[in-house]
Formats: C-alpha cells, structure tokens, sequence
C-alpha cells in the first residue's frame, strides 16, 4: 500500500465533510481510507453501557439484602467451533478472562460469564452455589445458554440466574428467570 500525502488527506477529508453532515457523522483517517462513525450510536453506547452498569449494582445489592454473598466473577469457557459455527469440543477448561482496553491503555479484569458468583449458606457444611447473569433486556445470546449449559453440567453451579429489570409503576425492580425453567428442554443434556 503507498503512502498518502497528507495534503492529500486533508482534501479529501474536506470534500468528506462537505458531503456529509459534520453534526451526526464523524469522519477519520486510518490506514489509509476514511471511515464513518454516527455520533448518535456512539453516544447510544455510552448510554447503554452506563445503564447496564447501574443496573448490575442494583442487583448486586439485590442479592446481598436477600443474604447472599456476591462477588464478580472473573473466569469464562472456552469452545472450539466448526466451520458451521456448531461446538466441536470444549477445552473443559474455566479460563480467567482478562481484556485490554486500547482507548483506556488498561487491563479490564472483571469480564467473565456469568456477571456474579452468588453464595448462601445453607446449614452446617452446605452452601448454594449461584450463577447470576445481568442482561438489561433478559436474554441471553446462543453462545451464552451454551455457557450456562456448561456450568450446569459440570456441577460449577447449581442454578443460574438471569437477572432482568421489571418496571412496578415508576420503580425499577429486580427480576431472576432460572436458566434450566426458561431454557431447560434444550440444554440439559447430558
């Protein structure tokens, strides 16, 4: 690939931002091409993003005022897929997922499936052992219930918990769905 001028750059950064509207779409330079970006989906993000953060400590104190311990957590499973995106294999191994942020020049930490470890004492010598899930819109993607069928299987948790908003009135309420009582018939396999 040749290098650009950056005289070049710059005309044909003006003749891109006369065309487009500077208000809602930004315009940049990299490697080599220009590329879009609407500020309303970045701004959309931020916003979802930030309201899926509120809402996981709302139920993080959720479950501590019900007695649990609750603590994130941080580990995550890995499949091997097919070309047809079918699981071949899991790797049986419960890996600790870390990600770096490029924008922020840090080590994101507490990225694991599922949001939560949840932890009551029972009686004398047993506990309950939780899986909790935040999603704002209660779903979870196919990947997700591959997850969760999992950890069922191999015993890591005895339930998993998808937490999701319910609106009572004006109040924003928490909400638990059991994995295997929503999506039970076709993951518990064996």
């Amino acid at each position: 690939m040749e290098r650009i001028k950056k005289e070049v750059k710059e005309r044909v950064m003006n003749v891109v931002n006369k065309v487009i509207d500077p208000k809602n779409i930004e315009t940049s330079w990299e490697n080599g091409n220009y590329k879009f970006k609407n500020k309303i989906n970045k701004q959309r993000g931020r916003l979802s993003r930030a309201a899926g953060a509120r809402f996981e400590l709302k139920v993080r104190k959720d479950l501590e005022d019900k007695g649990r311990i609750v603590d994130k957590w941080t580990n995550n499973v890995e499949f091997e897929k097919g070309s047809d995106g079918e699981i071949i294999s899991s790797t049986g191994k419960i890996i600790i997922s870390r990600k770096y942020n490029p924008f922020k020049k840090m080590l994101i930490v507490g990225t694991g499936f599922p949001d939560f470890i949840s932890i009551k004492h029972v009686h004398s010598g047993l506990y309950s052992v939780i899986g909790v899930e935040v999603k704002v819109n209660g779903i979870l993607s196919k990947e997700e219930k591959e997850k969760c069928a999992f950890y069922l299987q191999k015993g890591i948790f005895s339930k998993i918990w998808v937490a999701k908003p319910v609106k009572n009135g004006k109040k924003i309420e928490v909400a638990y769905d059991d994995f295997l009582e929503k999506y039970g018939e076709k993951y518990n396999k064996p």
